[in-house]
């Protein structure tokens, strides 16, 4: 015979009534009043088609039928205890957890000053960072892999919430004994289109700003494209072909003098650097962290 799954409470009152010898002692234990508890007792008894208890003036006791729902109601009380534990601690980790997205710009440059100032705030939060081109780092989000993404491609998906943190641009650099380290004019867009340059590769967000600013000018093949900023700006720096790439991946090497910020004209190489994430952004960690980096600028 099939029985409804009974109610967890009734099962303690039974063990307390084990416990405590009487209904009226298993009922002040589990904060329920007496006449509430006999009758959610009585509507147990009903649906097991059983006696559990030997009601008499005196109190009430367990019947044969009730030690042995007893025995077994202790193993399920602690189960469900053990599990409700387990939830808890499941929910607490999920509360502290983020599964991190970055291009490859944002994550050099930006997010460990971001996630330094996020243990500041949030000592328990635990982030995992994945570091990919914007293309990649959409579709984590898209998949749910990901909660949260930063990117600075100029491409917006409709399907994913955005919204704008920061502000980055482009810059033309090359080496000290480039012939466009020592121009007195700036480069036309032509100029760039009609040049082999060092480039990102497709799909990042920095590839996808340059394709967007020179699209009306038939550009070339590029020279090189390369899989890191590292690797452009080294190869550059050699004395290849200009690159093109993030002023905050550049800064340094121009410090340094291995390269040579170079003025260009008619070519628009600003960008938005965005947080993207797929559904509400329910996490108080995620939510804290796009706060961390709209405030990095200010």
């Amino acid at each position: 015979m099939t029985h409804r799954w009974p109610d967890l409470s009734v099962l303690a009152l039974i063990v307390g009534v084990d416990d405590f010898g009487s209904l009226s002692a298993a009922a002040r234990e589990a904060g329920i009043a007496q006449p509430n508890a006999s009758r959610a007792i009585s509507t147990l008894e009903r649906d097991l088609g059983v006696t559990l208890l030997r009601r008499h003036p005196r109190g009430s006791s367990l019947t044969r039928a009730g030690l042995r729902v007893a025995s077994d109601a202790r193993v399920l009380l602690q189960a469900a205890d053990a599990f409700s534990d387990r939830i808890d601690e499941v929910v607490s980790g999920e509360r502290v957890r983020l599964d991190l997205a970055a291009s490859l710009t944002v994550a050099e440059q930006l997010v460990p000053r971001w996630l330094g100032r996020l243990r500041e705030a949030l000592p328990d939060a635990d982030v995992h960072l994945q570091v990919h081109n914007s293309a990649d780092v959409f579709d984590l989000v898209r998949s749910g892999d990901c909660l949260l993404g930063f990117v600075e491609t100029p491409d917006q998906p409709v399907e994913l919430h955005t919204r704008v943190v920061t502000t980055d641009e482009l810059v033309v650099v090359a080496a000290p004994t480039h012939p466009w380290a020592h121009r007195a004019d700036p480069v036309t867009a032509e100029e760039l289109a009609c040049t082999p340059l060092i480039l990102r590769e497709p799909g990042s967000g920095t590839r996808a700003t340059v394709d967007r600013a020179l699209a009306d000018h038939s550009p070339v093949a590029p020279a090189l494209e390369a899989g890191s900023n590292a690797a452009g700006l080294a190869t550059a720096a050699a004395g290849s072909e200009p690159a093109v790439l993030s002023r905050l991946a550049v800064a340094r090497w121009i410090e340094r003098g291995e390269l040579v910020a170079v003025p260009v004209t008619g070519v628009d190489l600003h960008r938005e650097i965005r947080a993207v994430w797929r559904d509400d952004l329910v996490s108080p960690v995620a939510r804290r962290l796009v706060a961390i980096a709209c405030d990095d600028q200010r």
